[in-house]
């Protein structure tokens, strides 16, 4: 190992607190941010008085003019669907960072020869690495495997973060349908695959264990060449169990995936894209207290969130415990934020385009 197992332990922990600390702290401050503050997605409207609503918008500040640090770095400086769909560690830690890069190195101004479709592709080699790397026995080897995956869920934002600068948007957004977009998700889709094909490769190869078996004969011994009689061991958990955990493991990541992407799509096309629809209603509800639960939902259930947890898992050497833990509960998760965004999307729906025809 790196350091020893307790003092690994403790700075893991300090560090997994840090984190859960700051995204809370962050999502407190996003929803102030959104309750207070002006709303880019809905300025200006150009026939905004020919409106009609019985809502009224009460915000009349900038939160621009308030925040001291710059927006190209403030993840809460341009709200969006997507934005508020993110999860925590792209949008709070990864998402800045993107930033950073890109001012230092000058990336999206500069170097335009280094297109977002490049960056793409160049972390789906980093994932083929790390996958390598995933399937040996050394932990110190597993875990800069982990540290290349991070690095590859880095890559995967400033590739989105190029594109929107170049393209002048503010703000997180899904071009649904462009060539970017299918790019993108194709390389996330085979470097994920990459990831979970070295951790079957790693459970194939050193299975974990369960229960426990006396030795009591010679023919005990001949199946199982490290056994010696009168030893109790634990039995290896065959690798068709493996298959079917990792299996139901991954189900999960995909389903999280076409829904997630689905919800901000229909989200997008209610809230920001429809221009048509009543501009107050549509502020309104984007800035509901169910509309923040909603999407608050997707920023832990949604699939780089699992991933997060997954590269967790194996950096501790509990990769095993994890699939075993989630590869049905996590199912449930999953339900509880589907029905509540079919919920929303409906009264959503219903406020926002039927109320034209009133």
């Amino acid at each position: 190992m790196m350091w020893p197992s307790s003092q690994a332990s403790k700075i893991l922990t300090l560090l997994l607190v840090i984190v859960v600390v700051y995204c809370i702290y962050m999502d407190t401050f996003l929803f102030l941010r959104i309750k207070n503050y002006k709303i880019d997605l809905f300025e200006p409207v150009q026939n905004a008085t020919t409106q009609t609503s019985t809502f009224q918008s009460v915000k009349s500040s900038n939160y621009e003019d308030v925040t001291w640090i710059p927006c190209n770095i403030n993840p809460l400086c341009h709200p969006t669907v997507k934005a508020l769909m993110v999860d925590h560690i792209n949008h709070y830690i990864y998402g800045p960072l993107c930033a950073i890069v890109d001012i230092g190195f000058s990336i999206s101004e500069r170097m335009l020869f280094l297109t977002p479709n490049m960056i793409s592709l160049f972390h789906v080699f980093v994932a083929c690495i790390g996958a390598k790397l995933l399937t040996c026995q050394s932990l110190v080897i597993r875990r800069v495997a982990i540290v290349l995956f991070q690095i590859r869920m880095f890559l995967d934002d400033l590739d989105g973060h190029v594109a929107r600068e170049r393209k002048h948007i503010k703000g997180e957004r899904s071009e649904v349908g462009s060539l970017g977009y299918w790019v993108d998700g194709i390389c996330d889709l085979v470097g994920v695959t990459a990831m979970m094909i070295g951790i079957l490769l790693y459970l194939k190869t050193n299975p974990p264990r369960r229960g426990y078996k006396e030795i009591n004969s010679s023919e005990d011994i001949e199946r199982d060449h490290t056994a010696e009689i009168g030893i109790s061991y634990k039995t290896k958990v065959p690798l068709q169990r493996i298959i079917q955990v990792l299996g139901l493991f991954s189900g999960q990541m995909v389903l999280s995936s076409l829904a997630w992407n689905r919800y901000i799509d229909i989200y997008q096309d209610l809230l920001e894209n429809c221009t048509e629809y009543d501009v107050v209603r549509r502020e309104a509800s984007f800035t509901s207290k169910t509309f923040f639960f909603a999407t608050g939902l997707w920023r832990i259930v949604n699939p780089h969130s699992y991933l997060h947890l997954l590269s967790l898992a194996v950096f501790c050497d509990k990769t095993w415990s994890l699939l075993k833990a989630v590869h049905y509960s996590g199912y449930i998760c999953l339900v509880v934020a589907v029905a509540t965004s079919e919920y929303l999307v409906e009264n959503t729906r219903t406020f926002v385009v039927k109320s034209m025809d009133v």
